[in-house]
């Protein structure tokens, strides 16, 4: 498998606050250093952006004891990739011409910013229409939600997708404090939804369109994005 010169786009959110309550969100610290340390650990360059550019946040959840993994503890003890996380470029100064695909972790902060994110929904349709390779991983499929093909159709509109689940919402007690529920989100947008257990790995591939439910299936999701770009 030859990977040199390959490059892939990660965008992260740019959102911190949760809702109307007074906690912070952001990302899902294993949903990024799990799929990033894969690429970078298959000779593929990576580049940072976000919505603002700067400081990406973290979900302060996904740094708790209880959900540190292998890849989590790695990035804490990586200071070099601490800083590019906490020097993202803006989302809007980037060209999808520069990368061969792009990825979404998840987190809870992509429902309120990455969904309507006109650099993001133009720049998903650019990757698109290139024939480049889209993933996202739990919250983040709903970057997709607004994403449409040269004809104007929804992307997802008969494709078979995966993403955080009602059950797994309600089981993080935050289905009443997000803005919509994922799993409703993607079934009314046409999409062909699927799911495992509540947080076991699950990750949908349908032609160029890669997802994953939950943190489970980051790694899964990233191999899938790596064989992709690997065999064109």
């Amino acid at each position: 498998m030859n990977t040199e010169a390959l490059t892939i786009l990660i965008v992260l959110t740019s959102h911190q606050q949760l809702g109307d309550t007074n906690e912070s969100t952001g990302f899902w610290l294993e949903e990024f250093t799990t799929p990033y340390y894969a690429f970078l650990d298959a000779g593929i360059q990576v580049s940072l952006v976000t919505p603002l550019g700067g400081q990406a946040p973290i979900d302060p959840r996904s740094q708790a004891d209880d959900a540190q993994t292998d890849s989590t503890k790695r990035f804490n003890r990586d200071q070099a990739s601490i800083n590019a996380l906490a020097n993202t470029k803006k989302l809007s100064e980037v060209s999808s011409a520069d990368f061969d695909a792009i990825f979404y972790p998840g987190g809870h902060g992509p429902l309120w910013d990455l969904v309507t994110d006109q650099n993001s929904i133009e720049m998903i349709e650019s990757f698109w229409s290139q024939g480049k390779p889209v993933s996202a991983v739990c919250h983040a499929p709903a970057v997709l939600l607004n994403v449409r093909d040269k004809n104007g159709d929804l992307i997802i509109q008969g494709k078979n997708v995966a993403g955080f689940t009602n059950s797994e919402e309600q089981a993080v007690g935050l289905t009443g404090i997000v803005p919509f529920l994922l799993e409703d989100a993607l079934i009314a947008n046409g999409a062909i939804y699927s799911k495992s257990e509540d947080f076991q790995e699950h990750v949908v591939v349908d032609g160029l369109l890669i997802t994953g439910q939950n943190p489970a299936s980051a790694l899964g999701v990233a191999n899938a994005v790596i064989e992709l770009i690997s065999n064109k």
